[in-house]
């Protein structure tokens, strides 16, 4: 799977790295709706961090279409919310 980490480029992501991804977006979402602006910080950096280790980085140049887009570590919690679908930022 293509992740898009804005600002950063883009990685690919083996569908088994997904379901631990997934518990990071879930404390991402638990966060946004508390309004835990320190929880929502915590959880967003912990999501980037952990694409970053699992995936592997694309050349700058490569034209592979993004099949999720992560926003970037300096992010409001307002941008992130706006992004959530109905199953987060990661889909099942």
């Amino acid at each position: 799977m293509i992740v898009r980490l804005m600002g950063e480029g883009q990685l690919d992501v083996a569908v088994g790295d997904l379901s631990a991804l997934n518990s990071l977006d879930e404390e991402l979402e638990a966060a946004i709706e508390s309004g835990d602006e320190a929880a929502f910080r915590t959880a967003l950096h912990a999501l980037l961090e952990n694409v970053r280790k699992v995936g592997k980085p694309l050349p700058a140049d490569s034209l592979e279409p993004s099949e999720l887009i992560l926003p970037p570590a300096d992010a409001h919690i307002d941008e992130v919310k706006s992004m959530l679908g109905d199953e987060g930022l990661i889909p099942d």
